[in-house]
């Protein structure tokens, strides 16, 4: 109890509550833009945490985070054009609403269960922080090098499996972003790998300076080479309050939704997509209409919006328990918990419990700002959707590059975001994932650092998992891929099971 009021008095520092609100109400505008995405400004915004405290660079995130799905629906309902990538499956049920003359009752309900799973899912944490914050505080004693190094590599497992039509080109993109760590001085031999010759090299990519480059200048010159969408203005009349009431009619679909994001967003890799679409299906099995489902359902855009905004307060958790993004963004705050001296893993329980506590009770601010901000500047930042494509791909450009010259006033780092910038506008073009590379920086340079610090106690693989956690996360590990492996030869097996196949002569040409 005591972390908890001293995490509440935390908050009241004016620092924190200006990059409260700031966030807040950036994350909205931003997700109401198509072709930003909280991504892309989380990474503009990462070299100005450099120069500021720590729990004010985390809550400025974290607003852009919790917020930006929020300003995400807008265009999906109005425009039928996601914000963010997340908010792609609002479309089917909000943007149908629109044609039918409900706009007004699509935002609302978009809203209300955006903060449902929000405030859902924070509490869910919170409880846990405080019925089980001593017990957590015991995790450290448990967790030896390799433990983490095994929870790194289900990290990596689980990422690889999460993009199961591009399994091959995940794991040859986590392996690129192993390789970016690999460059510069060794930490505890002091030689020097892949630099070639360049002294800039010897302290290896800065991870800040990569991210603005694969994220925010791919981007750039993704809408800056691309033609500009004249989207049509819709004008939407009537009130933005009706959401909030109409949502306690679907009591069992919000509820299971916030459990799904929850669970989801727990599991390393996993993430909004699979938790949007678990709660639609399930929503839809459960619906007495479900032939409205993609037409117009109110429980269809209820079971998306909550799911997906459930899922960043849960992103958290495996973050903080055991120093392990589960996808990008979590990946990016990680850069600040390191810039800080923070170190997240088990330790940061004992450590700095009332931390954790200020982090969470941000999260929950954050969502109530944003529906306060919501119901009365809807009109306003609707605005924002209709902004040219070209305008924003200089715009991103211009303030990528100055965030990268000033954290060290240093124009090799603007060349390395450059040629970052292009490799992910090569994979923007191919249509490949980008978090794989992030991911494979961040789990990569941790799965080196630890096994390096245990190898004196690997002389086999064996020795790797003959500890409690480490066995029961390699045990997790095998039975994951052995459950992925059935289902695609389950899944092979029933294409290949045409009527061709069952001894049916083929139609004569």
């Amino acid at each position: 109890m005591d972390a908890l009021m001293t995490g509440l008095s935390n908050l009241l520092d004016p620092q924190v509550l200006i990059a409260l609100l700031i966030g807040s109400v950036g994350g909205l505008i931003i997700g109401a833009v198509p072709g930003i995405g909280p991504a892309i400004a989380i990474a503009i915004l990462l070299p100005a945490t450099v120069f500021l405290p720590d729990l004010v660079s985390l809550v400025l995130l974290l607003g852009v985070y919790g917020s930006s799905m929020y300003g995400g629906a807008i265009p999906a309902i109005l425009i039928n054009t996601p914000g963010t990538p997340v908010n792609a499956l609002t479309t089917y049920d909000g943007h149908a609403m629109t044609r039918r003359g409900e706009a007004p009752r699509a935002l609302s309900l978009a809203y209300s269960a955006s903060f449902f799973g929000g405030t859902f899912s924070i509490m869910t944490a919170l409880i846990a922080l405080l019925v089980f914050g001593p017990y957590l505080r015991d995790l450290g004693a448990l967790f030896g090098s390799r433990d983490i190094f095994m929870a790194a590599v289900l990290g990596m497992v689980l990422l690889i499996l999460a993009h199961r039509q591009n399994m091959l080109i995940a794991a040859l993109l986590f392996g690129f972003g192993m390789l970016i760590t690999l460059v510069g001085r060794q930490s505890t031999r002091g030689f020097q790998r892949y630099t070639f010759g360049l002294d800039e090299l010897a302290s290896g990519f800065n991870l800040i300076v990569v991210i603005v480059g694969i994220f925010a200048l791919s981007q750039a010159l993704f809408l800056m080479i691309g033609k500009d969408d004249n989207a049509k203005e819709v004008s939407f009349k009537g009130g933005l309050f009706r959401g909030l009431s109409e949502l306690r009619k679907y009591p069992l679909i919000t509820t299971l939704s916030g459990m799904y994001g929850t669970i989801m967003g727990i599991i390393p890799g996993v993430g909004e997509f699979v938790a949007q679409f678990f709660s639609y299906a399930t929503a839809r099995s459960f619906s007495k209409e479900p032939q409205r489902f993609g037409h117009g359902s109110p429980e269809g855009l209820i079971a998306s919006e909550t799911a997906n905004n459930a899922v960043p307060a849960a992103a958290m958790i495996p973050l903080l328990a055991l120093g392990v993004p589960g996808e990008a963004l979590t990946a990016m705050m990680m850069v600040v918990f390191f810039d800080a001296g923070i170190k997240p893993g088990p330790d940061i329980f004992e450590k700095s419990p009332d931390f954790l506590f200020s982090l969470f009770i941000s999260l929950l601010i954050i969502n109530v700002l944003v529906v306060i901000t919501l119901l009365f500047s809807t009109r306003f930042i609707a605005r924002m959707i209709y902004i040219p494509n070209r305008f924003l791909g200089v715009f991103i450009m211009i303030f990528a590059f100055v965030g990268v010259f000033s954290i060290r006033n240093n124009f090799f780092d603007c060349a390395v975001a450059a040629v970052f910038g292009f490799i992910g506008y090569i994979l923007r073009r191919l249509n490949w994932p980008l978090v794989p590379v992030v991911l494979g920086m961040v789990l990569g340079a941790i799965m080196i650092e630890r096994l390096t610090a245990g190898s004196s106690r690997v002389k086999t693989w064996v020795d790797l998992v003959d500890r409690p956690v480490s066995g029961t996360l390699a045990v997790v590990i095998l039975g994951v891929i052995m459950v992925v492996l059935v289902s695609q030869i389950v899944e092979h097996r029933r294409r290949n099971s045409g009527p061709n196949k069952r001894g049916r002569k083929a139609p004569s040409a």
